[in-house]
């Protein structure tokens, strides 16, 4: 049989290529490799957009461990489902590109492709710091939600003030939080008509206000628009329709931009002139303030220039120069900045047609904190001279290597600031949530005491301005001016007032009264008499009611201080130490106001952390209560009072 023959009898060549083995040959034909033509494309690559929009930004960034967290989060995630039906890794890859398109940082994209391995899968805390370091890791436990079968009603409360108290040692928690808050914005058609008006509702009281006070407009507006929609379905569709049928108004407001310009050259002024159009809640709210039947919107402008804060009001006479100025129109956000650091001129003016036009007015650097806010220093960084990758960028809470961002603005994370010294005062988390959305409400005002600039909730009094001078001022406060008029302290401020708060120096002043937590607006004032009027009070029954409600008390302030203890024993010692004959004593003591709850604990907490008086005094039994996960990072720097 030839060797043609043999081949067709046995299916298998004989002989193939020249120089080609018979071995060779034989595994060619089992394979059947295709043609050029017939094979069939590679898959795409999942994150071929995210490091596109990542190197946009960062474009000499190392994206190798950016794959490997997407690979993880791919395994971690494998088969779970979203309630769109969509593989449930398509949210944490959509939240990336989110915060790639901010301009965030690689350790912040790592994060978020991670952000939900710890809550929904077997992914441990341990674990994730081990692979991606304690930054990363840092970020993912912010965002990671308390088990409700462990905290119960508390557990949201809790997951809330874990996220702020993370926020302070890096702001990114939040950020990543709200990037993944509008992803499921964006997908809330697949949730139930119920579902999707809580979450709406939530995102509008809690997390539109976070965004504004960090100052991220390029996610408030989309996150206030889906709200918008969801909550007023109708109303957006009217609003949807008025922008969609307005067949003259790029060209209006195209000239504006074409006639400002020119107003600028010829006053020798470096800059550009952009359309800057409302979104649709901005249209619905200025709607509904006016009481208007038809939506509202006016045409504006942003005059965005090189130059300096000087620049920004010579530009202002170019425009008032070019149109006429309406008076009662203006206001400066740059030589008095919003709580957001925003900062502008806004001028309202006649233009062409006699058609009323808005008109912005900043510098380049302040229009790039107007739309990133605390986002900002991640998207334009101060590079220094090493070439470095986005994973060895500016990290708030250790040394820079290749990437800092740039230095920070006078104020900034002021709210944070205020939000932590909150969370330290309230006596427990759900105290300190409901505080917090007081802080986060969404109408302000802005007034001024003793030269300070003072931006309080809308309908707020003397009182609440004297609490944010100092506890002390409010304390003792027993009358106020407003406009050199003398007011009463219950009377409600408007903006722009100049307050006066007058003090007692008496010595037996009676201090605060209980009837101003009927008209106090501002959390600070709030809390503050919250706490002083709920502290226990002198028992009228038994010593035992008495010793309960000492032990009450000595518990709240250890509660303040996020500690807890074992059992009495150090309590005892101290008790001795005071010349008390016994706790009971000392007990009672606390009961009857004869010695503050607060002075005992600081005391005891003091007595532990001294290390010489460690080594004369009995093991000290105090632990810190078990309120966050075993992984979690230490939120104080003396979190247990064990060394």
């Amino acid at each position: 049989m030839d060797a043609e023959a043999a081949a067709v009898a046995t299916g298998i060549p004989v002989a193939g290529r020249a120089g080609e083995s018979m071995l060779t040959t034989r595994l060619r034909s089992m394979l059947s490799w295709p043609n050029a033509r017939e094979r069939t494309p590679a898959p795409a690559d999942p994150v071929t957009a995210l490091i596109k929009a990542h190197r946009q930004v960062h474009s000499g960034s190392d994206v190798t461990l950016l794959r490997r967290a997407y690979r993880v989060a791919e395994r971690m995630h494998h088969g779970q489902m979203r309630k769109s039906g969509d593989p449930y890794i398509t949210h944490p890859l959509a939240v990336a590109e989110i915060l790639a398109h901010l301009g965030m940082d690689g350790t912040t994209l790592v994060a978020a492709l991670l952000h939900d391995t710890v809550e929904d899968t077997d992914y441990t805390l341990a674990q994730l710091r081990e692979d991606f370091g304690p930054d990363v890791a840092h970020l993912v436990d912010g965002v990671t939600k308390f088990d409700k079968a462990h905290f119960g009603a508390r557990a949201e409360a809790e997951t809330i003030r874990k996220m702020i108290v993370a926020a302070g040692q890096d702001i990114r928690v939040l950020v990543i939080k709200l990037a993944d808050r509008l992803h499921n914005m964006q997908t809330l058609d697949a949730r139930s008509a119920a579902s999707r008006a809580r979450i709406a509702g939530a995102t509008r009281e809690v997390l539109v206000p976070l965004c504004d006070r960090l100052g991220i407009q390029a996610l408030k507006r989309e996150l206030e628009d889906k709200v918008l929609l969801f909550l007023d379905p109708e109303e957006y569709e009217r609003i949807d329709g008025m922008v969609s049928n307005r067949p003259d108004w790029n060209a209006y407001v195209q000239n504006l931009v074409t006639l400002g310009g020119g107003a600028l050259r010829r006053e020798k002024l470096d800059g550009r002139v952009k359309p800057r159009p409302r979104h649709y809640y901005s249209i619905w709210k200025d709607t509904q303030q006016a009481g208007s039947p038809v939506p509202m919107d006016l045409p504006r402008i942003v005059v965005i220039l090189d130059g300096d804060e000087p620049d920004c009001y010579a530009a202002l006479c170019a425009v008032h120069q070019q149109w006429k100025p309406i008076p009662g129109r203006f206001k400066d956000f740059i030589a008095a900045p919003k709580n957001n650091l925003y900062r502008s001129l806004h001028t309202t003016v006649l233009g062409p047609g006699d058609q009323m036009v808005e008109v912005l007015i900043r510098t380049e650097q302040m229009h790039r904190a107007v739309e990133y806010g605390v986002v900002a220093p991640y998207r334009y960084p101060a590079r220094s001279t090493r070439r470095g990758g986005a994973l060895r960028v500016f990290n708030p809470r250790t040394a820079p290597r290749d990437v800092a961002p740039a230095p920070r603005q006078h104020g900034e994370h002021a709210w944070l600031r205020r939000a932590l010294d909150l969370e330290q005062a309230a006596p427990d988390a759900v105290q300190f949530v409901e505080t917090l959305r007081c802080d986060l409400a969404e109408q302000q005002i802005q007034v001024f005491a003793w030269g300070r600039q003072l931006l309080l909730p809308a309908g707020a009094s003397p009182v609440d301005v004297a609490y944010e001078l100092g506890t002390r001022t409010g304390d003792r406060c027993v009358a106020a001016t407003v406009n050199g008029v003398l007011t009463p302290l219950n009377a409600v401020l408007t903006d722009g007032d100049v307050v006066d708060i007058l003090v007692s120096r008496a010595r037996n002043h009676p201090g605060p009264r209980r009837e101003w937590l009927e008209f106090v607006k501002a959390p600070n004032a709030r809390l503050r008499l919250s706490r002083r009027f709920t502290e226990p009070e002198v028992a009228a029954g038994t010593v035992s009611d008495r010793l309960q409600l000492g032990r009450a008390a000595i518990g709240l302030a250890l509660r303040r201080r996020d500690r807890a203890l074992a059992d009495e024993q150090r309590l005892i010692s101290l008790a001795q130490a005071l010349d008390y004959p016994d706790l009971d004593t000392l007990l009672i003591a606390v009961a009857e106001h004869k010695v503050s709850a607060d002075t005992i604990v600081d005391q005891l907490i003091a007595s532990v952390d001294n290390q010489n008086d460690a080594a004369r005094t009995p093991p000290v039994n105090v632990v810190a209560p078990r309120r966050e996960a075993a992984d979690a990072p230490v939120r104080r720097s003396s979190t247990s009072l064990a060394r």
